[in-house]
Order: structure tokens, then C-alpha cells, then sequence
């Protein structure tokens, strides 16, 4: 079990990593004066549903990154089938893109 454990972390904080990397790209990452708006963070998958070790060191290892005030403004939900609808928004602007090239 602790070998699982050790895995189970590192994966959380190369996920934590990305999820901070596209949380710097959109300016997220930073709380600008006045403004305390929330990014949502949808994550699917039974390793973050039913792993508690993963999913809290996923959510400390995002918090130690971005720093108390920045990590108040982040809400991390579990999204069932979040996979299906990723695809389907996917195929959707992909499709929306297509018309646009041939315009």
C-alpha cells in the first residue's frame, strides 16, 4: 500500500502542475484587487473520486503552488461522465472551426 501511496502522489502533483500551468495561461493564478471571482475545476475519474490520498494531495499540492489567497478562489468538483461531455464540447468546436475554414 505505501508503494501505491507514492505513486498516487507524485501523480497529484504533476496533476496539480498542469492544472496550475492552464490556470496561469487563462490568469487565474493571481487574484487581481477587487475581484475575488471562482474558477471551477472539473475533474473526472475514479482515482480522484474514490483515491482520498490522490484527491487531497492533489488539492494541498495546488494550494501550496498558488498560495492561501489565490487557492480560495478554486473550487475542485468531481464531474460524473465529465469525459463524455469533454468530447462532445470537443466535437462540437471542432465542428464549428470546419465551418469557419471553409468560409
Amino acid at each position: 500500500m505505501e508503494l501505491c501511496d507514492i505513486v498516487a502522489t507524485r501523480g497529484a502533483r504533476l496533476a496539480a502542475a498542469g492544472i496550475l500551468g492552464i490556470l496561469k495561461k487563462l490568469g487565474r493564478d493571481t487574484v487581481k484587487v477587487g475581484e475575488k471571482q471562482k474558477s471551477v475545476i472539473a475533474l473526472d475519474g475514479g482515482l480522484y473520486e474514490h483515491y482520498t490520498k490522490f484527491r487531497e494531495c492533489l488539492e494541498s499540492t495546488l494550494k501550496e503552488l498558488l498560495g492561501e489567497e489565490a487557492a480560495e478562489t478554486i473550487v475542485i468538483e468531481h464531474a460524473n461522465d465529465g469525459s463524455g461531455i469533454g468530447a462532445a464540447l470537443l466535437a462540437a468546436s471542432h465542428s464549428q472551426y470546419l465551418g469557419v475554414e471553409e468560409s
